[in-house]
């Protein structure tokens, strides 16, 4: 295995772990942004109430986007072992 062909599947790996971490990241930052400028501007400062709609949303994203992400996940591990017997001279 080249140094090339390590790198390249470095970078594929990273962009899968982004493509499919990226939407749960995303809703959570926008739904903790939300509540953060909620309670600035009602001066509630309950430190738990950022957790329960974040939980509900990542929930809610993951059973939104979980085929998807696992579709991508199941692409990514059948070319990695489709490919396995050329990687490994």
């Amino acid at each position: 295995m080249t140094d090339e062909t390590v790198m390249h599947l470095t970078t594929q790996m990273f962009l899968v772990a982004a493509k499919l971490a990226g939407p749960t990241l995303a809703a959570a930052l926008v739904v903790g942004v939300l509540v953060s400028l909620l309670q600035a501007v009602t001066q509630v400062q309950e430190m738990t109430l950022t957790f329960v709609p974040k939980i509900l949303v990542v929930m809610a994203v993951v059973l939104l986007l979980g085929p998807w992400m696992l579709q991508a996940l199941v692409e990514f591990a059948t070319d990695l072992f489709t490919r396995l017997p050329e990687l490994v001279r």
